[in-house]
């Protein structure tokens, strides 16, 4: 098996733990349910602390009202929402005397207008947010984020969540220190994506004029990209390993400056096609991998 195989699988068994362990309840007996409705004008801007455990859910929706709706055990959680214009504040906090916040748990399920700002943080649960046009800062510390079809100025923190972004545009920046990161088909201009010990893959198109700068200290950085793409290439370790499987499409650097190599060890600079986006690749003591898809 190749070793880009082997990192499919492990995401991929990784990602089955995770739909395990979002689906398991937190508590027994009847959930309590609630949902309320706010009219909104413009662009809406929403804000959910969690700073209980939980899952939250965001999906848009062409009307131009936001629908919060929460699940949680009967007495455990009090949730305040209040709404000022077209901002929206949320805040879930633990009703259980001498529980500690991660003791306790509520899931929000958000609909949003298209076009929705959105600041959310939780302590442990997944966040999914799916077709929302906004800038947005998602925080978890221990939860996973995952997006599919958003667009915007897109921060991500967590601890040891994992982020997995499908067809994302805009701009995106990614920090976390166990957690791992999967960029699948973007359109984005801008990444910046750091982790400590995990894993990064990107695979897609890099957009011309674009910025990319993707680091692990010890995990595996893993880029693959098309024969159309056109871009400058620099990477480098100081104690891991360059895997440059693409030395057919990779030129040596037409633009100049990425030579110096100075507390890094190990290097590869070269130019895809014309050079038009700028990819930099690094680790402490992982590998690097370059390919290109089939």
């Amino acid at each position: 098996m190749q070793p880009q195989g082997i990192l499919r699988i492990a995401f991929s068994v990784l990602g089955v733990g995770l739909l395990v362990c979002a689906a398991a309840p937190a508590w027994g007996g009847s959930p309590e349910h609630q949902e309320r409705h706010f009219i909104v004008k413009d662009h809406p801007f929403v804000v959910l602390q969690n700073i209980v455990n939980g899952r939250i859910e965001v999906k848009s929706w062409k009307n131009s009202e936001v629908v919060v709706s929460s699940t949680s055990a009967p007495g455990q959680v009090g949730i305040d929402i209040e709404q000022v214009g077209d901002r929206i504040e949320i805040n879930a906090n633990s009703l259980e005397p001498g529980s500690e916040p991660n003791e306790v748990e509520v899931n929000f399920q958000l609909t949003v207008p298209e076009k929705t700002e959105l600041q959310l943080r939780t302590q442990t649960g997944l966040i999914y947010v799916e077709q929302v046009n906004g800038d947005m800062k998602l925080q978890s510390v221990a939860g996973d984020v995952h997006l599919k079809e958003v667009s915007g100025y897109i921060i991500v923190k967590t601890t040891g969540g994992t982020l997995i972004c499908t067809q994302c545009a805009g701009k995106l920046e990614f920090t976390t220190i166990s957690g791992n990161a999967q960029i699948l088909q973007p359109t984005l201009t801008s990444l910046n994506a750091m982790t400590t010990t995990g894993n990064i893959l990107y695979d897609g198109d890099f957009m011309h004029t674009g910025m990319y700068s993707m680091n692990s200290g010890r995990g595996l950085v893993e880029v693959r990209f098309s024969g159309n793409d056109s871009f400058d290439l620099k990477a480098q370790t100081l104690l891991g390993h360059v895997d440059n499987q693409a030395a057919a499409f990779l030129k040596p650097d037409t633009h100049g400056g990425h030579h110096t190599v100075s507390k890094f060890s190990k290097g590869l600079f070269g130019t895809v096609g014309q050079g038009l986006a700028k990819v930099e690749l690094s680790s402490y003591s992982g590998t690097i991998r370059i390919l290109k898809r089939d």
